[in-house]
């Protein structure tokens, strides 16, 4: 499972290494900023003595790095603008990189300086910012305008790394991954049914791309049916399903109903490694090898070739995984590979790479497992929170499930701590249009999922100044000033509250716990299961705070700044909204809603409409009482807890009307306070020589 696939620090940045983000109000510095929204400024001289008129000096307009970036997003162009590391406000050669998953990459720097093709680039990024785009087709202009508000949305954030001192045989380790990541983004595409889509503009190319599929995805946009990167696009046609019987209305749940008609072992409509097919008026499950064979095999010839490079005795691990991913490429049997790649850890591998097929957020019905790649640097940073928390692994699962009762029982659990990893490069279902996952559990299915999985914390997105900054100016526009004193100035609350997210997924009732017969799938459905799932680990994550804080692992400081950073976190996911395309439930953002709204109800938590702000400005906040929230959180837990383990659906969907669909949480303010600032796009580049 991921957790917080989001901007959970939606902020404008542009940063120097690593990673950062964008705000809608771009907050640059003095040097930097436009002197005016117009094409010149004008600066006027001091009067003569002989008190003759003043010259006035015309001064070109100034673009800014957030300017630049977005209209190279716009335009469709692999170019990202780093840093003004000389604040002469203006890209230099050695403050830009190229960026990676475009079709095709202009060289635009070549001997330490700009090329031609740059220099035409940089005359068309000009020309938008200051008047705008100009397109052939007037007649498109309309739906263009909502493409281009679409992308401005979320502003382009680079994940750079400088890896120009590996050995050559890294090198060509991330060479080839980084080819195999382009074939599974294909893999991916022909997932999602949109590899024949073809936009005819730059801006829709991009949107297409970034957005994985015609249709606007921003929070302002997604649900406006004219915001499409294709001139007449309909709905979506997933390669997953029949095509007909997507037409059908509620068709997930008609596809439900066909698969109990048929006897499991023949059927697995809904097996999460399977495509359904219709054959003569029947649906059929194929498995993913033989569907998208010529999509597959590609990948498997290539795993097996970047194994072959490696030489290096420390990196078994990795090589061993690469040939056992290559088989489920080759079978769609994927138990030996994820066995392979969860013997892989910070202590035998400097990588972090998972390629395969995993999550289910991204299908309609929430049973296919998309296909993905996360390819990172061990972080050895994470070493530390693993010494504090593995020794204590099954107390926690014992107090989770005394907490739950009847009919849970403790299990002895085999949870592997987070590794912290530094993202090199995402590929299909892990590149996100806005943000990105920030802590994930795997696989979720089988038996290393029974065992513990592997989990990850990834440790260099979200954690640049600027990111950190307007992710407090947005906290000081809902909060009032005295919970400000126990707002995070680190990421380590935050890093607290991910690690805490993912072991909980390996704590209580998971997945393939069966209660009568029946895993959570069976008794909740799809959609809900995957919400439920995710509103039991961030409920883990703010439970176990007090259980930490008993046990001296952490202070009363850190334990008050983890609560606060997990409902910041909470309220910038309700303004994302509650459903995607009208109805699709968004599980980040209904957990929020679900813990926003349950520790108001508790009095942990107050909206005051008629107080102002931290920032002095806004009026209406939300006041925490800390003193509250074990006693409100501890009460919250055992309910959920008690849904998950005892297939209570009823209940669970008690919660989702009264504050996902109620009015017990104030939306729309928190909507309207968040939406002032764009989310983060991450885009990817690094440095090999």
């Amino acid at each position: 499972m991921k957790f917080r696939s989001i901007a959970i620090i939606s902020a404008f940045s542009i940063f120097a290494a690593g990673c950062g983000n964008s705000s809608e109000k771009e907050t640059t510095s003095k040097k930097e900023k436009a002197t005016s929204s117009d094409t010149t400024s004008t600066v006027k001289q001091p009067v003569n003595t002989d008190k003759t008129p003043a010259k006035t000096v015309v001064k070109p307009r100034v673009i800014t790095r957030g300017e630049f970036n977005l209209a190279a997003l716009q335009l469709n162009a692999p170019l990202y603008w780093i840093d003004d590391t000389n604040n002469n406000q203006k890209p230099d050669p050695s403050e830009i990189t190229s960026l990676l998953f475009y079709d095709s990459i202009p060289v635009w720097v070549k001997d330490g300086a700009f090329t031609p093709e740059f220099e035409k680039i940089s005359k068309s990024i000009r020309e938008l910012v200051i008047n705008g785009y100009k397109g052939s087709d007037k007649s498109e202009m309309e739906r263009i305008k909502l493409v281009l508000e679409d992308l401005a949305q979320g502003r382009p954030t680079v994940v750079f790394n400088d890896l120009s001192k590996l050995s050559e045989e890294d090198k060509n380790i991330i060479r080839g991954i980084h080819k195999v990541s382009v074939m599974m983004d294909n893999l991916y595409k022909a997932q999602l049914g949109i590899s024949e889509l073809k936009p005819s503009d730059a801006p829709s190319k991009r949107m297409m791309e970034r957005n994985w599929g015609p249709s606007c995805k921003s929070p302002r946009q997604e649900n406006n049916p004219k915001c499409s990167a294709l001139k007449n696009s309909g709905k979506q046609i997933y390669g997953i399903y029949p095509a007909s019987l997507q037409k059908e209305k509620d068709f997930c749940k008609k596809l439900e109903a066909a698969d109990k008609k048929i006897r499991r072992k023949e059927s697995k409509l809904l097996y999460q490694f399977n495509v359904v097919e219709e054959k003569k008026g029947k649906l059929v499950a194929v498995p993913y090898h033989k569907h998208f064979e010529k999509l597959m095999k590609p990948i498997a010839k290539e795993l097996k070739a970047i194994s072959g490079i490696i030489k290096n005795p420390k990196e078994k691990a990795l090589k061993k995984y690469l040939l056992e991913a290559a088989k489920g490429f080759e079978t769609n049997k994927w138990e030996n590979a994820d066995k392979a790649w969860a013997a892989m850890n910070a202590t035998n591998s400097r990588y972090y790479v998972r390629i395969a097929p995993d999550e289910v957020y991204w299908d309609p019905c929430n049973s296919k497992a998309g296909f993905h790649v996360t390819f990172s640097l061990i972080n050895p940073q994470s070493l530390n929170w693993q010494k504090k928390l593995l020794p204590i692994k099954n107390d926690m699962e014992k107090v989770l499930a005394k907490h739950i009762g009847k009919p849970y029982k403790a299990r002895k659990v085999k949870v592997h701590l987070p590794d912290f990893i530094d993202i090199i490069t995402n590929a299909g279902n892990d590149r996100s249009p806005f943000g990105g996952t920030i802590g994930q559990s795997l696989p979720n299915w089988g038996a290393v999922a029974k065992s513990g999985g592997r989990t990850v914390v990834m440790s260099n997105l979200y954690t640049d100044k600027d990111s950190m900054e307007i992710r407090k100016q947005k906290a000081i526009s809902l909060f009032d000033t005295e919970i400000m004193k126990n707002y995070p100035e680190t990421a380590d609350p935050g890093l607290l509250s991910i690690i805490l997210h993912e072991v909980t997924h390996n704590l209580g009732p998971v997945h393939e716990y069966v209660y009568k017969g029946k895993k959570d799938a069976q008794w909740f459905g799809g959609a809900l299961s995957t919400t439920l799932e995710e509103l039991k680990a961030q409920t883990g994550a703010l439970w176990y705070v007090d259980f930490l804080l008993k046990k001296k692992i952490i202070t009363k400081k850190f334990a008050e700044e983890t609560y606060v950073d997990s409902i910041f976190w909470a309220i910038n996911h309700i303004s994302r909204g509650m459903y995607s395309d009208g109805k699709k439930p968004k599980p980040y953002s209904q957990l929020a809603a679900i813990h926003v709204g349950f520790l108001m109800d508790e009095k942990a938590i107050e909206f005051l409409p008629e107080k102002t702000a931290a920032n002095g400005k806004d009026k209406g906040v939300f006041v925490f009482h800390l003193d509250k929230f074990p006693a409100a959180v501890d009460k919250l837990m055992k309910i959920v807890g008690h849904i998950k383990a005892s297939g209570d659906r009823k209940k669970a969907e008690e919660l989702i009307a009264k504050y996902v669909d109620g009015k017990v949480v104030p939306m729309d303010i928190i909507k309207e306070r968040i939406l002032k600032y764009s989310k983060a796009t991450f885009v990817y580049g690094y440095k090999l020589q």
